[in-house]
C-alpha cells in the first residue's frame, strides 16, 4: 500500500480510507465486470439498480435501521436538506421546533423560517460552547418535527444523547459523525448526512426517512427535493451521483471490515481523548473553550493562549503544521483558531504524530 507523506485533517471534503481509494483506483475503467465505468453506466441499467439495493441494504446492516424506514440517496448536500425538511414536514403542522448550538443549525433554522414557524428550543446564544440543560428547552407539543444537529463541525459541539421530544418526529443532520457511534434509528424521524464529512465524496447525501412521514409534501415542494417521489422510485428518479455512490458503498465496506459503527466508535474515543487530554495537559498553552460533556470527537477546535487565542502565535502553529504535511488545521473563518477533524478515516497513528508536534511547539515557544 502506497504511503501518503500528508494528513488531511480538513472538516470536508474529508479524508477517505486509502485502502477505500486504492479500491476505486483499481475498479474505476470497469464497474462489476460490465466493462464500463461506473460514470458511465445507466442509473437504470441491471446492474446499478442492485447496486443500488445492495448500498442501502450496507446502511441498514452498519445503522441496524428498522424495516419501516427508507434509504434515500439525494443531491443538494446538507444544505438541500436544509430545505428539503421543512418542504416535506412542516405542512403537518405549519411550526417546527430547532436546536440551534451552532452555525449549521443556525442556518437550517433560517432556511426553515420561509417555509412556516420556527420555534427556537434554546436560548438565543452568540457563543456555541455548551447545550443547556433539558430544563431550559422550551419544545412545542403541536411541531410538525423537532430539528437538531448531532455534531456541529465548526464550533465542535456534539449531543452525547439523543434528545427527548416527547413524541414529535425527530429529525438529525449527523453529516459529521455518522456511523461514528451507534445510533437508536428507531428514536428519528429523518437523519440525513453530507457524505463529504464521514462516509464518502461531496455529491450525494444519505437519507434515513420512517415511512409515516412520506406522502404530505408542500405542493410548492420541488420534485428532486420531494422524499415520497425519491422513496417511490427508489433514488432513480433522475440521475443520482453515481460515482460518489460508489465510493460511499466501499467506505461503508470498509467501516465493516473495521468492527462496522463500534469499531468506529472506539477508534473515536480513543482518537479524541487523546488530542483533548494533550490540550487540558498543556497548562493552558492550548485552550478548548468547550464544555468537556458536548466536546466532539468529530471536530476539535482549539486556540493557543487563551480563549481567544494568539493569533500571531497560531500563524506560526499553522506554517509549521503546513511543512511537516499536516494539512487544512485552520479553523473556520467565522470563529478563527485551530480546528482538527477526526473523522473515521483518520488514524490514532496521525493524531500522535499531530499530538508530537503540539508538544514540540509549545516547548519550542517557551524557550
Amino acid at each position: 500500500m502506497a504511503s501518503k507523506q500528508v494528513v488531511n485533517f480538513g472538516a470536508g471534503p474529508a479524508k477517505l480510507p486509502e485502502e477505500v481509494l486504492l479500491k476505486v483506483q483499481k475498479d474505476l475503467l470497469n464497474f462489476k465486470d460490465s466493462n464500463l465505468s461506473i460514470m458511465e453506466i445507466s442509473h437504470r441499467s441491471t446492474e446499478y439498480l442492485k447496486f443500488n439495493d445492495d448500498t442501502q441494504a450496507a446502511v441498514k446492516e452498519l445503522l441496524k435501521v428498522p424495516d419501516n424506514y427508507k434509504i434515500l440517496f439525494m443531491q443538494g448536500g446538507g444544505t438541500g436538506l436544509f430545505a428539503a425538511v421543512p418542504l416535506n414536514l412542516m405542512s403537518r403542522t405549519g411550526s417546527a421546533d430547532y436546536f440551534v448550538t451552532g452555525s449549521w443549525s443556525a442556518k437550517a433554522a433560517k432556511e426553515a423560517t420561509k417555509y412556516g414557524k420556527v420555534n427556537l428550543v434554546l436560548p438565543k446564544t452568540d457563543k456555541y460552547n455548551d447545550i443547556p440543560d433539558p430544563s431550559k428547552w422550551k419544545l412545542d407539543p403541536k411541531a410538525s418535527y423537532v430539528y437538531y444537529c448531532s455534531n456541529e463541525t465548526i464550533h465542535g459541539v456534539e449531543f452525547p444523547y439523543i434528545p427527548d421530544t416527547q413524541g414529535v418526529p425527530l429529525v438529525a443532520d449527523m453529516s459529521s459523525n455518522i456511523m461514528s457511534r451507534p445510533i437508536d434509528v428507531s428514536k428519528f424521524g429523518i437523519i440525513f448526512a453530507g457524505a463529504q464529512k464521514n462516509i464518502g465524496p461531496a455529491g450525494v447525501t444519505l437519507v434515513i426517512i420512517r415511512d409515516d412521514l412520506l406522502g404530505n409534501p408542500s405542493p410548492f415542494c420541488p420534485t428532486i427535493l420531494d422524499f415520497s417521489i425519491m422513496a417511490k422510485d427508489n433514488s432513480v428518479h433522475n440521475t443520482p451521483p453515481t460515482a460518489a455512490i460508489y465510493v460511499m458503498s466501499s467506505v461503508f465496506e470498509w467501516i465493516r471490515q473495521q468492527g462496522g459503527v463500534e469499531g468506529m466508535e472506539k477508534h473515536a474515543v480513543r482518537k479524541s481523548q487523546l488530542l483533548y487530554d494533550t490540550i487540558d495537559h498543556s497548562q493552558g498553552f492550548y485552550c478548548c473553550p468547550l464544555n468537556p460533556k458536548i466536546r466532539s470527537r468529530m471536530n476539535v477546535p482549539f486556540r493557543i493562549g487563551s480563549v481567544n487565542g494568539d493569533e500571531a502565535l497560531e500563524k506560526t502553529f499553522l506554517t509549521g503544521a503546513q511543512e511537516r504535511g499536516l494539512l487544512q488545521l485552520k479553523g473556520h473563518r467565522s470563529v478563527g483558531g485551530i480546528r482538527a477533524s477526526l473523522y473515521n478515516a483518520i488514524t490514532y497513528k496521525e493524531v500522535e504524530t499531530l499530538v508530537q508536534y503540539m508538544k514540540e511547539f509549545q516547548e519550542l515557544t517557551k524557550k
